[in-house]
């Protein structure tokens, strides 16, 4: 059980999330005591392109951070703090610790020449070798590239990387640092050897010095400093953790670390996290578009599939459609039968997903007519998602070594959207067990900065001493023989058969507005 800490002492986990960060502290038992969150602004100059202010990012965790401190009433409770985070993207900051560059989006895709560039100078298969990582342009030694190449005098000042976790982990004090879970997802990790590949990263022009030591998530680097507490109300001397990948985090929270369990994190994006006991070193999962990484749970690594709009897409078409209170949507939804009266959709709406992997997919819709009203879009979106998610994590699955699809371990925001879930059950004909944690990814860090400050031994100590319980959703019969049916004979086609037209709209009107704007 964990160290004895006082009955009261809480535990501070944040969450820097793409559409929202937010903080939350908890009991030693996981259990959520006060909670705030705080808008995370996306900022999209021109097609392609995303990013985010470093201070916004900094003030929103810092105002969230005040706000469940103020709830709480006395700061004393809190015992520690780490930070997850979106992956792949960092802060360039100076020799002053400033930041002299936006972050760029995880998702943005202004670097997919730095990724062609990379294919054809040092190979896929190198870069596989090491990493375990099939090429992507959003990968950070792609944006790392991009920043050289597009901004010298930027560049020039680039005194050091952090990942967003890392830069908000320094701001309260920390010093910088990331775990092996974001640096697995930089491409530039050598997931051997555990550090980083610095003989890439001189190949390709980089000094690796501007990365942060890596180092287990977990691991205490600092405690809060005046400045981190004036902004946060904090007290001083507050142990800080090394924190780690959002969905990574969220997994550890929900016990998803024995070989084989899958992980449905449910978000704006979705991550299909698959737990492994070793790295697969199969060139077909990288071909694929799989990838993998350490786990935040010591000595446990992951495979990862998933959809990069997922939540996105709900939003999205709620925005469109003009539905755009949450309840109403799926009430609308629910009323269409299985199906969606005929309407498709492919959700790639920023990037397609294993195993289609393609920077120039586009999302689609696909058997539309007069009959189609906004209830059954809704509908077909939620149900692109779901065969989505199918698509992607069977393949990983039979990487992990099984010839079928386990039960689901459900987490994330869009988790609460019941008519979606029982779509994804039916689809995949698979019980999903939908975790009762509020906020899963900020639980996930809150534990690593109790490990940090000593609060659990290990990981089996933290596991051993939170309540985690679930409700099950169980897949309709009848409406998982239509799913199976549709998905074999028309989904599972439907990227391949949409794959040139798909490429023709992006070079000849992408490319366009990318290079006019």
């Amino acid at each position: 059980m964990a160290h004895s800490v006082g009955n009261d002492a809480l535990i501070l986990g944040i969450d820097l999330g793409t559409t929202s960060t937010k903080a939350v502290a908890y009991d030693i038992r996981g259990h959520m005591v006060a909670t705030a969150s705080m808008p995370t602004d996306t900022h999209y100059p021109r097609p392609l392109w995303a990013y985010f202010e470093p201070e916004e990012l900094w003030n929103a965790a810092a105002s969230a951070v005040r706000a469940v401190v103020d709830q709480i009433g006395d700061p004393a409770r809190i015992q520690s703090v780490a930070v997850a985070s979106f992956a792949e993207a960092g802060v360039p900051v100076d020799a002053h610790g400033k930041p002299v560059y936006n972050v760029i989006a995880w998702f943005d895709r202004r670097t997919i020449p730095q990724a062609d560039w990379l294919t054809a100078t040092v190979g896929e298969q190198r870069l596989f070798e090491r990493s375990g990582l099939a090429l992507q342009p959003i990968f950070t030694l792609c944006k790392l590239l991009w920043l050289k190449e597009n901004e010298p005098e930027v560049w020039a000042n680039t005194h050091e990387w952090l990942m967003a976790d890392s830069y908000i982990a320094w701001r309260l004090g920390g010093s910088p640092a990331s775990d092996y879970s974001q640096a697995a997802r930089t491409l530039a990790f050598d997931l051997q050897r555990f550090e980083w590949d610095t003989e890439l990263v001189e190949q390709v022009g980089i000094d690796p010095s501007i990365l942060s030591p890596v180092m287990p998530a977990g691991t205490a680097i600092g405690t809060v400093s005046a400045e981190g507490a004036a902004a946060t109300g904090l007290l001083p001397g507050t142990v800080i953790g090394v924190g780690g990948h959002d969905h990574v985090c969220g997994a550890f929270a929900a016990g998803v670390t024995q070989h084989g369990a899958v992980l449905d994190s449910m978000g704006t994006a979705e991550a299909l996290f698959v737990a492994l006991d070793a790295p697969v070193w199969d060139p077909d999962l990288g071909r694929l578009g799989y990838t993998q990484g350490a786990h935040v749970a010591a000595g446990k690594y992951y495979g990862f599939g998933g959809l990069y709009t997922s939540g996105a897409s709900v939003d999205w078409i709620r925005s469109v459609t003009g539905i755009e209170d949450r309840m109403a949507a799926v009430n609308a939804a629910a009323s269409i039968p299985p199906g969606s009266n005929g309407a498709t959709f492919m959700p790639h709406l920023r990037l397609s997903s294993p195993p289609n992997i393609d920077p120039r997919s586009r999302g689609a819709f696909v058997g539309l007519t007069t009959d189609i009203d906004a209830a059954s879009l809704v509908r077909a979106v939620f149900e692109g998602v779901a065969y989505e998610a199918r698509l992607s994590v069977e393949p990983l699955v039979q990487f992990a070594g099984s010839t079928t699809l386990p039960d689901f371990t459900v987490i994330g925001g869009s988790s609460r959207n019941e008519l979606l879930l029982q779509i994804k059950a039916s689809v995949t004909n698979r019980p999903h067990h939908v975790m009762a944690i509020h906020e899963a990814t900020a639980l996930g860090a809150a534990l690593l900065g109790g490990l940090a400050a000593g609060i659990y031994r290990d990981s089996d100590d933290v596991h051993a001493t939170i309540d985690l319980v679930s409700t099950t959703i169980e897949p309709d019969p009848d409406a998982a023989a239509f799913y199976d049916d549709f998905y074999q004979t028309i989904y599972k086609d439907l990227y391949t058969a949409l794959k040139p037209i798909n490429h023709r709209i992006y070079d000849e009107v992408v490319d366009t507005a990318t290079e006019s704007g």
